[in-house]
């Protein structure tokens, strides 16, 4: 048995007890837990236990071989005992004055769990893993009594003179669970024993001004469901079942295979379903509308439902409105064993000013910029994140590497790029400060971008980040080695924008107007695009896609399938946003599911399958996505017919394989219309969107059209073709 013959105990000044007792001294390991000393004189080794146990009667600390070292009260509340014996595991038990006793581990006890290496990374903001180190992550040690359970707590608050985790494992006291500070790097750490998965937490930090604040942990991997605050611990049971397609991703190249992608809010889509009820309705819908891809709105935690996700609190805590963490990676190990790629909108633009959040994190400005000129986005009432500093940069870039590899996300669409890159977005003159060389370019944020582009790739060849950029910077999708800000994609708002405004005229006044339908084709090739139509355009009084169309119900549903098939043969990839597949006639709401119903109308139904059709055959056709960065694989064929508003052109492959499409936005049908071609020969029809199949009026060329070796319009081939009204043609040479 070990020896805990009571020797006399080193004294701790009254000051120092005091501060440790209250919770606010930033080392309490210096003071409680076990520590070796050497007696005056003495030999051999000698161990002083303290431990903080206010309103005890009498406190015992059991050592793992059962020997029990009495410790006696040193002053406010904090109890000593020292022996001559060395390093042990033990547990502190109390007693009161009521006749209650009280057994527990002892959190100070224990070494750091964060290693000097990891705390090097992160002070020089090059932690690449951060989720892996910080936030709470439950643990397991080994030991002579057993198996040692417990959670790791740690945070970056590098302005807090003390920092407590409370919750309700203490019941929301943390004075007894005081965190240790690690030096220059600003964490602070803290083993808390015998706390358990689904535990609630937040921080307690001591500010600046000397008030304590309540702060949900930035790292958390979960919270509690809005409108409650805390973060919950989390400890994943997940196992993958997506080795190969994870496997195959790092060997893809997304820009020479084809992408159409659904983007979908999930708690509007099928209300009241959470990520794991939803998967198998979502997969069946999915593979019959024949998209590669799914969009998801942002699924990081955020207090505001209305936000739709884009204004964050939690970034790499997976929202809890719709299940667990492990519920999600169900969903998205589901997707990608049915050959569905998933990319996720990622917003480290700007974060909303909750008090208990990351705004004014540690009393003072630390995620967002200090001054507002720069730190404020007034358009959002949010701020803006402080690009310079290289913490805040690392706790971005490693939550975008979370998603991708810890999540299996394929890709983020990062939002309001525009808004990052300006220093003067929707800014009045004197609101905003110029760069060092006098301009308006946020250097920091481009650097940021840059950064987080160039590493997202690095580390996971075969994802794709894709910017939602709505100006003409230059070189988005430019590598970064050139200069260029690395994304893999741009949103082509230009293209939106143009062809909206085109399809919502009448089609008698359209000929006014022509060079807003082929303006795009002019820049198609200058950056990699996807062409969008997303929620953001069907929402706040714009109206569904089909309501914008003009005429009746008819030419509405005819305007939309004539609109698509032109949007998928178009150079880029392509996203519609949920319900315009089937022609929703209410603009979205995140308040409501969509209109489901509607699907039972045949004409709306048909719409859907023609989505389908479309995505079909455009996988199919390497002509429609394997050049689209290229303009090798396009070619006019007809530009120039405003007076018919038709438009005609090839796409080629890379074996010169040739797609033709032609559109006619022209509310009548056009006869006897003859095109140029590349070559003689049979051409099959392949779709019509004025097909009866999907509710068209049946005008086409019988299945398809003979060319002759007759010159046309600088082509060496020819034929004469019939187009439908408000309808659209795709022909491939047979053979």
């Amino acid at each position: 048995m070990t020896d805990t013959t009571p020797v006399q105990a080193p004294p701790v000044p009254d000051e120092l007890l005091l501060a440790v007792a209250e919770g606010r001294y930033h080392d309490p390991h210096q003071v409680l837990g076990q520590h070796g000393f050497q007696a005056p004189g003495e030999g051999g080794a000698r161990t002083v236990i303290r431990a903080r146990r206010p309103l005890a009667a009498s406190v015992v600390a059991v050592l793992d071989d059962g020997t029990e070292l009495p410790l006696g009260h040193v002053g406010h509340g904090v109890w000593a005992g020292a022996g001559a014996f060395g390093p042990t595991g033990y547990r502190v038990r109390a007693r009161y004055d009521d006749g209650t006793e009280w057994t527990a581990d002892d959190p100070y006890r224990y070494a750091p769990t964060i290693g000097e290496l990891d705390l090097h990374l992160i002070e020089e903001g090059r932690h690449e893993e951060l989720w892996r180190v910080l936030g709470a992550h439950h643990r397991e040690f080994p030991s002579i009594t057993g198996p040692l359970r417990g959670v790791s707590f740690t945070v970056w608050a590098p302005r807090a003179s003390a920092v407590r985790v409370v919750g309700d494992f203490n019941r929301w006291d943390g004075i007894g669970h005081s965190m240790r500070n690690m030096g220059s790097s600003g964490i602070w750490e803290l083993f808390v024993p015998d706390v358990e998965p689904g535990a609630s937490y937040k921080f307690e930090l001591l500010a600046p001004s000397g008030e304590w604040i309540m702060k949900a942990d930035p790292m958390a991997r979960r919270a509690e469901v809005a409108p409650a605050t805390a973060s919950v611990v989390e400890a994943s049971q997940h196992e993958w079942s997506d080795d190969e397609w994870m496997s195959q991703r790092g060997h893809r190249n997304p820009h020479e295979l084809p992408m159409s992608i659904y983007e979908l809010h999930v708690g509007s889509w099928r209300p009241g379903k959470g990520y794991r009820d939803v998967a198998d309705e979502l997969i069946e819908y999915l593979q019959w509308l024949g998209y590669t891809h799914v969009e998801f709105m942002p699924l990081a935690e955020h207090p505001f439902g209305g936000s739709w996700g884009y204004q964050v609190t939690g970034y790499f805590a997976i929202t809890s409105r719709f299940g667990s963490p492990d519920d999600l990676k169900y969903l998205i190990d589901r997707l990608h064993q049915a050959g569905i790629g998933v990319i996720m909108d990622w917003v480290p633009g700007h974060f909303p000013k909750d008090e208990w959040a990351l705004a004014r994190f540690d009393g003072e400005p630390l995620y967002e910029h200090a001054d507002p000129r720069r730190g404020e986005q007034k358009d959002w009432g949010t701020l803006v994140f402080d690009y310079g500093n290289p913490r805040v940069r690392n706790f971005l870039v490693a939550n975008a590497l979370f998603w991708l590899e810890e999540m299996h996300i394929d890709g983020l669409r990062v939002d309001a790029v525009a808004s990052m890159l300006y220093l003067d977005y929707s800014r009045e003159e004197g609101e905003w400060m110029p760069n060092r060389y006098g301009g308006r370019e946020h250097l920091e944020a481009i650097g940021f971008l840059q950064e987080a582009t160039a590493t997202a790739y690095k580390r996971n060849p075969g994802i794709v980040m894709i910017a939602e950029e709505s100006t003409s910077w230059p070189g988005v999708t430019a590598t970064t080695s050139s200069g260029g800000l690395g994304f893999g994609y741009k949103w082509n708002m230009g293209w939106m924008h143009d062809t909206l405004q085109y399809i919502q005229r009448d089609p008698m006044y359209r000929a006014h107007h022509h060079g807003e339908l082929t303006f795009s084709f002019l820049y198609a090739f200058s950056e990699h695009f996807i062409l969008p139509i997303s929620h953001d355009e069907v929402v706040h009084g714009k109206g569904s896609l089909v309501r914008k169309m003009p005429g009746d119900h008819w030419q509405q549903l005819a305007n939309t399938r004539a609109y698509l098939a032109y949007m998928w043969a178009h150079p880029g990839k392509q996203l519609l946003f949920m319900g315009q597949e089937f022609g929703q006639l209410s603009e979205w709401s995140e308040e409501r599911g969509l209109d489901w119903w509607i699907l039972d109308q045949p004409s709306h139904r048909q719409l859907a399958e023609l989505v389908g059709r479309l995505n079909r055959t455009y996988a199919e056709t390497p002509a429609l996505w394997q050049l689209d960065d290229d303009s090798a694989g396009f070619d006019w064929v007809e530009g120039g017919a405003a007076e018919m508003n038709v438009i005609a052109f090839l796409r080629y492959d890379r074996d010169r394989r040739p797609l033709l499409c032609i559109v006619n936005f022209a509310g009548n049908p056009h006869d006897g219309v003859r095109l140029g071609l590349p070559f003689a020969g049979r051409w099959r029809e392949v779709l019509n969107t004025d097909a009866a199949e999907f509710g068209g009026s049946g005008v086409g060329n019988m299945g398809g059209v003979d060319a002759t070796d007759e010159p046309w319009a600088g082509k060496p081939a020819s034929a004469v073709f019939t187009l439908p009204p408000l309808g659209a043609l795709w022909f491939t040479p047979e053979g």
